[in-house]
């Protein structure tokens, strides 16, 4: 079965604080700030989503409970890393390293040295995707997954 937060255009909104970043060289910083009020909608939507199904997959299940508790929690952790915090580091700190790389090795114009960096950081959003998605896999996997016994999604 698809996911639809993970396994379609829908997951690109968790995506939405890395665009903020992209353009925080050109935009106020509310709109940045504001990127990220999508990005966590869209996080916790995913964890809204996968409590609801572990219900309906537990109804009768004396542990019903827990299973709902692991599902949200894993999926609150797995898309606050994956989709938040470190894409969101990683574009921040690409596009204030091409921003300062720009300033010190070109004559181009500030306008045009801030768009530079800002198509940079868009480019590198679809190419991050899949590396830190499997990253996260693996460190959870390798962590906090052993804690409540189950690899992959619960």
């Amino acid at each position: 079965e698809r996911d639809l937060y993970r396994d379609t255009w829908v997951r690109y909104l968790g995506y939405a604080n890395e665009v903020g970043e992209s353009f925080r060289p050109i935009v106020p910083v509310v709109a940045v700030w504001a990127s990220y009020g999508v990005a966590t909608a869209y996080v916790t939507a995913d964890a809204v989503d996968k409590g609801r199904r572990a219900a309906a997959a537990h109804a009768e299940d004396p542990s019903r409970t827990r299973r709902v508790v692991v599902a949200v929690a894993d999926t609150f952790v797995w898309q606050s890393l994956a989709s938040v915090a470190i894409p969101g580091l990683t574009i921040n700190r690409l596009c204030a390293a091409s921003m300062a790389l720009l300033g010190a090795c070109t004559r181009w114009p500030l306008p045009l040295r801030k768009w530079a960096t800002t198509a940079l950081g868009l480019a590198a959003i679809p190419a991050i995707i899949t590396p830190i998605d499997r990253s996260v896999d693996f460190l959870m996997d390798s962590s906090i997954r052993k804690l409540y016994g189950t690899e992959g999604e619960p």
